[in-house]
């Protein structure tokens, strides 16, 4: 299909949203957890129950809003312009920041796999290479986007599958019981060190949302696309993480830049190891090619509300925003240089620190503002918002925790960012007054 009128269906779009979520964040994941330990599955809980309850007030606002822009028109709600605009602004950071991450995560799971040690300059290089290889495809529109992510997805969920499976048959509950606090934590503390990284596994959950426009008939399909791609990407999560603490020793996996590939090497030797990197490093690629078309509708949104130049609101004849998605591009090369590091891992966790606590504030925005939608679409009876208010309420103490739990370095980083946000839009505030 061609044109403008190219629609995802509802299983293109819950691709891509588990896409987004599992491919950006589950690939280094285990070595993260691992210098905290099996305990860290108890942040898998708290995190899974509160991004279901995020994901439903998603849902609920993804059916009744009638405005663009995903989140960001879920904000002018209650906000008005204002919020619009910078739940737009924050949102578009948070993307350019995420997906350099997610390009140097890519190029250093594939240096793994090849054997290669690459120095501070060949990594950014490399990484640029990565942004521009996931950014070309999406010019063909939006089916593109959905079809090849619903191929590189398995470069996850086979690797994922065979451990939570076959994994067993390696699994010691001994080994497990040591792995479980190899700090020896208290629990509160094991679940704060925890939190921030399963909460950036599930990142992504509102992709749905923000692509709405996209899909065909959005008040159905969109809370299918965003409750299906949270609780199928938890599943793959904790199998899988849990499934690792048994098999191997917290500090190997812990010291690895490729821990699925490691625990393939335990079970079935080396070249099985090799493979698993190749497809994992695939899954990220398609991953990043899913946030690069997400970054795109948000660009065209925010265009089309005057928030940004206009040259951005323009699409080609598949209706794909091939103007925002170059410029962004070039964005992200430019970070890519900005934070070249000797270590990759520090490149990596300055990235993401960022990412999260930016990607997150637009939630606040949404959750205050679904009650109000909902009333403004004639479904105000206590009975239908009693649940949905209880999910937006939890969903917004959870996010609140993860922000402590990131560290002032993240908050410092990203109040700047807002506050930023805040003189941007005392300088645009008189074009939207006339």
């Amino acid at each position: 299909m061609s044109g403008t009128n190219s629609k995802m269906s509802v299983w293109e779009l819950m691709i891509l949203t588990a896409v987004n979520m599992i491919g950006a964040g589950i690939i280094l994941l285990p070595a993260s957890l691992a210098e905290v330990g099996g305990i860290s599955v108890l942040s898998w809980g708290i995190t899974t129950f509160c991004s279901t309850c995020l994901a439903y007030a998603f849902a609920k606002c993804g059916m009744y809003s009638t405005r663009p822009g995903g989140m960001s028109g879920y904000a002018e709600y209650i906000f008005g312009t204002a919020g619009n605009f910078l739940c737009c602004y924050v949102y578009t950071v948070s993307i350019l920041v995420s997906n350099v991450a997610i390009a140097l995560s890519a190029v250093g799971y594939g240096a793994t796999c090849l054997d290669i040690s690459l120095g501070a300059v060949p990594t950014c290089l490399y990484t640029i290479a990565v942004i521009w290889l996931t950014t070309v495809p999406n010019f063909s529109g939006a089916g593109i986007t959905g079809r090849i992510g619903g191929i590189t997805i398995f470069g996850v969920l086979i690797p994922v599958f065979i451990i939570a499976t076959a994994g067993w048959f390696f699994f010691s509950p001994s080994l497990y019981i040591a792995n479980w606090n190899v700090q020896h934590l208290p629990f509160s503390q094991g679940i704060q060190q925890s939190v921030v990284m399963t909460l950036w596994a599930f990142l992504g959950l509102e992709s749905a949302c923000v692509n709405a426009d996209a899909v065909e008939n959005p008040e159905r399909n969109v809370p299918i696309a965003v409750l299906g791609g949270t609780l199928g990407s938890a599943i793959i999560y904790i199998l899988s993480t849990n499934v690792i603490f048994g098999m191997l020793p917290a500090a190997d996996v812990a010291q690895s830049n490729a821990p699925f590939g490691l625990v393939f090497a335990y079970m079935f030797g080396p070249v099985a190891g090799k493979v698993v990197m190749a497809l994992m490093c695939i899954a990220c690629l398609g991953s990043l090619l899913g946030w690069q078309f997400t970054g795109g509708n948000i660009y065209r949104a925010a265009a089309a509300k005057g928030f940004y130049p206009s040259l951005l609101a323009r699409v080609n004849r598949f209706g794909a925003p091939v103007t925002g998605m170059v410029i962004a591009g070039i964005i992200q090369t430019g970070l890519s240089l900005m934070t070249i590091s000797p270590s990759l891992n520090e490149q990596f966790e300055a990235l993401t620190n960022l990412a999260v606590i930016t990607n997150v504030i637009p939630y606040f925005f949404c959750m205050a503002a679904m009650e109000f939608i909902m009333i403004k679409a004639g479904h105000g009876r206590r009975e239908e918002l009693r649940l949905p208010m209880i999910a937006s309420f939890m969903g917004s103490l959870y996010t609140m925790y993860a922000c402590y739990a990131a560290g002032a370095d993240a908050m410092m980083a990203a109040a700047l960012v807002f506050f930023f946000g805040l003189t941007l839009y005392g300088f645009l505030a008189p074009s939207f007054e006339k």
